[in-house]
């Protein structure tokens, strides 16, 4: 079931009025050990060209998916990728506010929704607004998924729990609650892409090879080398990473090519369309499927590709903090842990 779905079904029992200060649940108590003390980046890459702020990834082949995960990471098949550059951290809110200085862009939470477009949408879920994660108060006594998930009018990239809240000191952490049109303009201001599935999934692999397995999050002894929830999802939580929440772009160790946070912290959106499982044939430079291609049922929304799992990725739910990890996100819904990257593609994939 997607999260759209979940909120139609919210919009029921009243999700839509949700007081916003609940998420403070979510947000107090950071650790204040070590790795939560990070402020490595200031969010606004130092040099100035068209790269800037990127490493460039050689191309080469990997086999791509997993056979031993979740079904929809499957089948495993061999692609090659030709070169590409790609952010070292996920897209910070100093960065989109450069963006939408430049620019006066409105992105789509801040717009809300056209009725027209989305014919039998719950009024709710039409007025501007994004999806905020609500801790249930007691889960064993009827807390539901559906309560987990709100619609939050006012939620945006620059009130991340809706009115009153402001992303105020947090110039380097992920820009978030945006969705794939949002993501896409800033690429294209930018002169850059959104990665394909399969770049994401190579870049965050770091240059590893073999079956996908845990290490991306946590190291040999069980502690955390990536922003996830630590502890008993969705009531507790022990900050053991040092956050609740967002961290900083660039708190935890880069993989093998640099780059930071392709693991935990926010979801981030790809160019691709999304379907369950991978072809079985080798391919190179993959795009995904088209989107006439879809199979849709009934009242489902065209999806893309997310990557990399979010802060709220526990051992007992979700579990996608792996480079084959996927997910499906509604192109036209936002989220206060889904981010992104964007990549700089060049012919033959040569490095300048």
């Amino acid at each position: 079931m997607t999260l759209r779905h979940l909120l139609v079904r919210c919009v029921g029992f009243g999700a839509a009025s949700l007081m916003v200060g609940t998420f403070a649940i979510a947000e107090k108590g950071a650790g204040s050990g070590e790795l939560g003390s990070c402020a490595a980046y200031s969010g606004v890459p130092s040099d100035d060209n068209d790269h800037a702020g990127m490493a460039f990834i050689r191309g080469g082949t990997f086999v791509m998916g997993s056979e031993r995960q979740r079904p929809e990471e499957r089948f495993t098949h061999v692609v090659r990728v030709d070169g590409f550059w790609i952010d070292r951290h996920e897209v910070s809110n100093a960065q989109f506010r450069e963006f939408v200085t430049a620019t006066g862009y409105v992105t789509l939470a801040e717009r809300g929704l056209d009725p027209a477009t989305h014919p039998g949408m719950p009024k709710e879920l039409l007025v501007p607004g994004s999806v905020v994660f609500i801790p249930p108060a007691n889960v064993a006594s009827g807390g539901r998924i559906t309560q987990w998930w709100q619609y939050v009018s006012g939620a945006n990239w620059r009130a991340p729990t809706g009115l009153g809240s402001s992303i105020a000191g947090k110039d380097n952490h992920p820009v978030v609650h945006i969705a794939y049109e949002d993501a896409l303009a800033y690429a294209r201001w930018r002169g850059r892409e959104l990665p394909t599935e399969a770049q994401w999934e190579f870049a965050a692999r770091g240059g590893r090879d073999g079956e996908d397995d845990w290490s991306s999050a946590f190291d040999a002894e069980g502690k955390p080398i990536a922003n996830t929830w630590q502890g008993v999802f969705p009531v507790y939580n022990t900050n053991e990473d040092g956050y609740a929440g967002t961290a900083p772009v660039g708190c935890f160790k880069p993989n093998g090519y640099g780059l930071y946070d392709m693991i935990g912290n926010v979801w981030e959106w790809t160019g691709d369309w999304y379907r369950p499982g991978h072809p079985r044939d080798a391919a190179v430079n993959p795009r995904g499927p088209e989107s006439q291609d879809l199979t849709l049922t009934g009242g489902q929304s065209p999806s893309r590709v997310i990557k990399g799992g979010s802060f709220l990725c526990a051992s007992n739910y979700c579990a996608r903090y792996r480079p084959a990890a996927r997910q499906p996100q509604e192109v036209d819904l936002g989220a206060a842990h889904l981010g992104f990257r964007t990549v700089l593609n060049r012919a033959g994939g040569d490095e300048p």
